[in-house]
């Protein structure tokens, strides 16, 4: 990896907010999970096995963050996902849990 020196101008607000609000477990498989397929609530709930106000707030955070938006279709709400630096972080982990997972199949 390049030496990078330290910049104190550079200003890492919005990246930290992101970090926050996937520092948690449920919204990690919320948006992975929205990275493939737009999904409304119900969806989102019965995949993982959660009450529908649990996923319902998480959704919140993620919206009220930009991380996610809503579209309506009728009475129903699809979510998807709308920052492209969460996807690259989201992204950046999935690739990581893929290569660690096989690694530890094939012995490596």
């Amino acid at each position: 990896m390049e030496e990078l020196p330290f910049d104190k101008s550079l200003d890492f607000s919005r990246e930290s907010e992101i970090l926050k609000v996937l520092g948690h477990p449920v919204r990690l498989k919320i948006v992975a999970g929205l990275m493939s397929q737009s999904c409304n609530v119900k969806k989102i709930w019965e995949c993982l096995g959660l009450p529908q106000a649990t996923v319902s707030q998480h959704l919140a955070l993620l919206k009220n963050k930009s991380i996610i938006s809503g579209r309506r279709d009728g009475v129903e709400v699809f979510y998807q996902v709308t920052c492209p630096e969460a996807q690259k972080v989201v992204g950046a982990l999935l690739s990581e849990m893929l290569v660690t997972s096989e690694e530890c199949h094939t012995g490596d």
